[in-house]
């Protein structure tokens, strides 16, 4: 995966607001922003979805390229 990359959320493996799972729901396709750790040996991936302005991460197998 790259900066810049458009990419799918495939499923959520951790628990969000239910308001911004909705929002993910309506539109699953964002690009990728950028990347960063998250639990000091992972990496998360910054997606920002360009229809509703969400911004989020998720992890690299909660998500596929387009």
């Amino acid at each position: 995966m790259n900066i810049g990359q458009t990419v799918k959320v495939r499923r959520l493996r951790d628990q969000m607001p239910s308001s911004v799972i909705s929002q993910i729901k309506q539109n699953p396709v964002g690009v990728i922003k950028d990347f960063r750790v998250v639990d000091g040996s992972g990496v998360g991936v910054v997606v920002e979805f360009s229809t509703n302005q969400l911004t989020t991460w998720f992890f690299e197998d909660e998500l596929e390229a387009v």
